[in-house]
């Protein structure tokens, strides 16, 4: 799964070094075992409007005073100097690292944002999460202001980083951000070598932080919400997500009924659909993305010579990845020159096939035809954008290893790697390009079993969801299952787009217009509704 704008590497947090193996994964003085009274400091008057179940310990965490202040960490904080001068303001939410042990080790939650402006008619305020698992939001408010149009000055927009996420006590298991999306290539010896590389990335996280893997996960991320709530002296709270965000609102709602107001769900996913092998379930979806794409280059043939037909053009792609299984295919010139096996060929397809607008289709075009050239063996150049694509892939300038985290901490994967080959195998004849990379192993084949249960939808829940017919990540099917578990919700379907992520990101202004319709009125439609491309 990836974040609400998929194929781009996520925007480098330059103010918040990572955890590693040699610092504390919490903070100096959580660690330290400072009593709660320490850290956290009572606001009057806000105990009757926020207070958790009594008995739990969690009261001075709901009770606690914000301090408000600038988001910039430093001279160097591009993006917080942003944020300052978007007016958004930041602060930092302490929580248990272990909610069945709050008196324990604390960790901090960055939080951002941009207060209502019109108080006068002021709704309340709104959390967002941009997906991932392990998508920052901490500077978003700004551009959901913006998307938010005439609504968004009555709301107190609240961006936030879940825990070890971006500024929230980072965690940084030292692998590249990307390698758990690689494929298992074509042959049985690159499987055993995936089964080997992840298995590796598995122990590395176990090493690097033992005591906190057990604590990430989905159900966490909404006490640490519900908190946040409480912390902001909301009785409910108003909440975005997009993708993976879909299924973390979810949880919300089943954890903690009655505390929410308006919710939007975008790229809405079902529970169930929610897995460390996810992509299975999204395999022909993906197909179809791939094949809309083929069909998009062909009409550009004299741009990016793959072919003049959707089967000459996945033709080209199939010759391409055969070529890399043989020899790694080199491209580009030093300082920026890479190579390019079977195992990282899908991840560049599956990147970019779930944004069908043109310039998104063009970077697709533009790799493509430099491994083509690679493959016949022509000098070859790279664009700063494939470049960011191959770093994201294959270096260790970012955090990695959160998402992964997060999705093994919240279900369990097959540990016997046979299951994986044997998926591989049936898979090849239907699904050539990209189901190798569907099947493959994971790190989470190796993780520790998560702590508890995933979370079952037993609660009905009055939310807006959000989905496009062609949506290779989040599909539309499981929006439908969604719909069909929470009855009182409704669904607004864009028609002809394969497209994940859509308020405020695709540009469609019905479907803008209808999600801000909800948002100001805190009426749902009478019945689902439908937006075309």
């Amino acid at each position: 799964m990836t974040s609400h704008s998929p194929g781009t590497a996520p925007s480098p947090v330059t103010a918040s070094r990572p955890v590693t193996a040699s610092r504390p994964v919490v903070r100096r003085a959580a660690a330290a075992g400072l009593a709660l009274a320490a850290c956290l400091t009572v606001s009057p008057g806000l105990a009757h409007a926020t207070a958790p179940a009594p008995g739990s310990g969690l009261s001075p965490y709901y009770q606690q005073h914000l301090d408000w202040g600038s988001c910039a960490k430093g001279p160097d904080d591009a993006m917080g100097r942003d944020l300052d001068r978007a007016g958004v303001q930041c602060t930092d939410v302490t929580v248990p690292l272990d909610y069945a042990a709050p008196q324990g080790r604390t960790i901090t939650i960055a939080v951002s944002r941009l207060k209502a402006t019109d108080t006068r008619h002021r709704i309340g305020a709104i959390l967002l999460n941009n997906g991932g698992p392990g998508g920052p939001a901490l500077s978003s408010p700004p551009d959901i202001r913006t998307a938010m149009k005439k609504v968004g000055p009555r709301y107190d927009i609240i961006g936030f980083d879940p825990r070890f996420v971006g500024r929230s006590t980072p965690l940084n298991c030292g692998w590249p951000v990307g390698t758990h999306f690689f494929s298992a290539g074509l042959s049985r010896a690159s499987f055993e070598r995936q089964v080997a590389f992840q298995k590796s990335l598995a122990d590395k996280c176990r090493a690097a932080a033992p005591t906190v893997l057990p604590h990430i996960s989905t159900r966490n991320t909404a006490r640490d919400m519900d908190v946040l709530r409480g912390a902001l002296g909301e009785r409910k709270i108003s909440y975005l997500g997009y993708s993976y965000g879909s299924y973390l609102g979810t949880v919300y709602t089943q954890m903690f009924p009655g505390r929410f107001d308006r919710v939007v769900l975008d790229g809405a996913l079902a529970p169930d659909d929610y897995t460390p092998r996810q992509l299975q379930y999204a395999i022909k979806e993906n197909d179809r993305a791939l094949a809309a794409w083929a069909d998009w280059a062909a009409r550009r043939d004299s741009a990016y010579h793959l072919g003049r037909t959707r089967a000459q053009v996945l033709a080209t792609i199939g010759r391409i990845l055969e070529a890399s299984a043989r020899q790694p295919l080199t491209i580009g010139t030093a300082p920026e020159r890479y190579r390019i096996d079977d195992t990282q060929v899908p991840p560049l397809l599956f990147a970019s096939i779930a944004d069908d607008t043109d310039r998104t289709r063009a970077g697709l075009g533009e790799q493509l035809s430099v491994l083509a050239k690679a493959m016949a063996g022509q000098p070859t150049r790279l664009s700063p954008e494939f470049i960011a694509a191959l770093r994201f892939l294959q270096t260790d300038d970012e955090p990695g290893g959160v998402q992964t985290a997060i999705l093994c901490g919240d279900k369990a994967a097959p540990r016997d790697p046979e299951v994986y080959w044997r998926d591989i195998q049936r898979g090849r004849a239907e699904h050539p390009l990209l189901g190798a990379m569907a099947d493959n192993i994971s790190p989470c084949a190796f993780w520790d079993r998560p702590r508890e249960k995933p979370t079952q939808v037993r609660r009905d829940a009055p939310v807006l969801l959000v989905a496009a017919t062609g949506d290779p990540r989040t599909t539309y099917r499981s929006s439908v299952a969604l719909h069909g578990l929470l009855p009182s919700s409704k669904l607004l379907t864009l028609k002809g787009a394969t497209r994940h992520a859509l308020y405020g990101e695709y540009g469609n202004a019905c479907v803008d217009a209808k999600v801000n319709r909800y948002l100001a009125t805190g009426k749902l439609p009478a019945a689902d509704e439908t937006c075309v491309k």
